[in-house]
């Protein structure tokens, strides 16, 4: 559990956004870019997830992407416990590195 009784909670944000035109590519850009300055890593191509520290977090940076939303493509969010996180299993490959800077600034938490 984080401060105060809080516990940690990821935030998984899963997009599919067109990319054929040019102005699609800029705006597909954007978002990604809203997404890194937000705090989010890239888990994989199209997912990105961040770490919250309590419900109070989690629904300010709902806010946030709520406000930086595409209006085409298909944009899905999830929320799970650092627990559940935490028993994600990697079938091929490795985990990236962004994960593993983020596991050890929970300890700093």
């Amino acid at each position: 559990m984080g401060e105060s009784g809080n516990r940690y909670v990821w935030i998984f944000v899963f997009f599919d956004l067109p990319v054929k035109i040019k102005k699609d590519r800029k705006i597909a850009t954007e978002f990604r870019r809203f997404l890194i300055q937000d705090g989010y890593i890239m888990i994989q191509f199209s997912v990105y997830a961040r770490i919250c520290n309590g419900n109070e977090r989690v629904e300010k940076h709902l806010k946030k992407l709520q406000k930086s939303l595409p209006t085409k493509g298909s944009i899905r969010v999830l929320e799970i416990t650092d627990n559940q996180y935490q028993r994600m299993k990697i079938l091929v490959g490795k985990s990236h590195e962004n994960e593993k800077k983020h596991d050890k600034q929970l300890l700093l938490f």
